[in-house]
């Protein structure tokens, strides 16, 4: 984010497959023995696929590629279906369960829809079985569950065996039920026109899966969905603020920038502005503090941005890692911020930035927030080097907020091409991260707070409320509408609080109220 931002993305035409969905791959054995399985037909032994309902046309059973017993999934994806399988189960509220299967093939999805808390997916790519397992709790109200198992659009045939839920059952499908399979395929997206096979549709280098949570909270008491405004540490013709002046509708604000230091190591500095201090009649670091203290004390996170457009900060090697790492945490420390924003727009590497901020968080502890902020050109797929990064950190990511503006078009999640300022744009990029593996809550839309404040790409309010009810609740959606809602959505953001203040507060006002009464 620039000061104002102006940077002229690239038109990108490539056809982006969302790869991906960083999960937990055990390499243990089956459930144990004493352990109900809630799967009916887990192995396939009936022969056929009963209990299961399949994309028709992908899905039979084999019995050549097979992890125990004589009979398997084998399910095979084409250019524009996935080859899911579903399966209903009946669950109890508030309960805790294991899911897990032995997979073989590339790019093998095993996931829950419906939880009635945040659902959740893992993945692996191996041409031998290995074992996927997480798991979640329902919610309270909660008394059915869809499990599923996907490939990727494109791929070859991949196999599963011996599905597993452990944990409370509710009433027992009938074992004897008719085979299935959809009338018509319902992937996780069906795109409007086949990808186009690329170099690109299959990632040099895929998230390496890990062991996940639903994202990192901060600790305490925390909103439903977040409201994120960067707040400027410096003067470029946009509103001045103290921290205290800033809207309440904002419960993220992120204080905009961290530098480079002198050594470039990958260590940070900030400090306040010296030009903004005297225009603000005297600023002093001591009332800084005070109304970061202030803020903190109404529920609000205060934390440091990183980066911006000119802020070229880079971590390549686990030495640069460690001092990014110790260098942030004496800043927030020093501040009492609440964590950090990724906004590098000059390249991230994933392995040893995700490092950094692993180190960050364990030494912030379990209040720590961490938002990110990138362009669309750096999460058009899971290889992409911020959604790649992301995916890594999943476990302690707050909210991702990608920069829906200067961007020019860009290809959905649907393998569409989407120009920027509508409703459409929004929604499949915001697809595209949920379908590589970020949780929904973890997935946030950022747009400018003015004309002013960016290049391109401001939108009036109705198009992200619009954006919102589309991705929470299927309605007011453009021409793509995702195959399922993501009610858990995580929020909105803006560049930045003091154009919005320049503009009357209309984003605070308006997006900022709008996503702050979400269900």
């Amino acid at each position: 984010m620039p000061s104002p931002r102006t940077v002229n993305a690239a038109l990108a035409t490539v056809a982006a497959l969302g790869l991906g969905l960083t999960g937990l791959v055990a390499l243990g054995g089956g459930a144990s023995a004493d352990t109900t399985n809630l799967v009916v037909n887990p192995g396939f032994e009936t022969g056929s696929l009963a209990n299961w309902n399949c994309d028709a046309g992908t899905a039979a059973v084999t019995t050549t590629t097979v992890h125990s017993g004589s009979d398997a999934l084998a399910a095979t994806p084409t250019a524009s279906d996935d080859a899911q399988c579903t399966q209903t189960i009946s669950v109890q509220p508030n309960s805790s369960y294991t899911l897990s299967a032995w997979v073989n093939g590339p790019y093998v999805y095993l996931g829950t829809q419906g939880d009635g808390t945040t659902d959740v997916s893992t993945w692996s790519s191996s041409s031998s079985w290995n074992q996927l397992s997480t798991s979640f709790k329902t919610g309270a109200s909660t008394t059915s569950v869809t499990i599923y198992l996907h490939g990727w659009y494109g791929q070859s045939t991949y196999y599963a065996d011996d599905v597993a839920l452990s944990g409370a059952g509710g009433s027992s499908p009938s074992p004897t039920q008719t085979p299935t399979q959809s009338a018509s395929p319902t992937p996780t997206s069906t795109p409007t026109s086949s990808p186009t096979p690329t170099a690109s549709a299959t990632p040099t280098t895929s998230p390496t899966p890990t062991a996940t949570s639903t994202g990192g909270t901060g600790g305490g008491s925390n909103p439903k969905h977040w409201v994120t405004g960067y707040w400027q540490d410096f003067d470029n013709g946009a509103t001045d603020q103290k921290i205290s002046d800033v809207s309440s509708q904002y419960n993220i604000i992120a204080v905009a920038f961290a530098n480079a230091d002198s050594a470039g190591d990958g260590g940070i500095t900030f400090s306040l502005d010296p030009t903004l201090q005297s225009k603000l009649g005297g600023y002093t670091d001591a009332q800084f503090k005070a109304d970061i203290a202030a803020k903190q004390a109404q529920g609000k996170k205060v934390i440091l941005s990183v980066g911006g457009q000119n802020g070229t900060i880079s971590i390549t090697s686990a030495a640069q890692a460690t001092a990014f790492a110790n260098s942030a945490y004496s800043i927030i420390q020093q501040y009492g911020f609440n964590g950090v924003d990724i906004d590098l727009e000059n390249g991230i590497n994933p392995t040893y930035m995700s490092s950094a901020l692993h180190q960050l968080a364990s030494k912030v502890g379990s209040g720590f927030i961490l938002t990110m902020a990138p362009q669309t050109i750096d999460v058009l797929n899971s290889s992409s080097d911020y959604l790649a990064t992301a995916l890594q950190v999943k476990d302690i990511l707050t909210i991702m907020n990608t920069q829906y503006y200067n961007s020019g078009s860009m290809n959905g999640c649907d393998g569409g091409v989407y120009s920027e300022g509508g409703v459409d744009f929004i929604t499949t990029l915001a697809c595209t991260a949920i379908q590589a593996g970020l949780s929904p809550n973890q997935v946030g839309i950022g747009v400018p707070a003015s004309s002013s404040a960016a290049g391109s790409g401001y939108v009036a309010p109705t198009v992200v409320e619009n954006a919102l009810n589309c991705l929470a609740k299927g309605t007011g959606c453009g021409t793509f509408k995702p195959s399922t809602t993501w009610p858990t959505i995580g929020g909105v953001m803006t560049w930045s609080t003091n154009w919005d203040a320049s503009n009357g507060n209309q984003f605070a006002n308006n997006e900022g109220a709008f996503t702050n009464a979400m269900p």
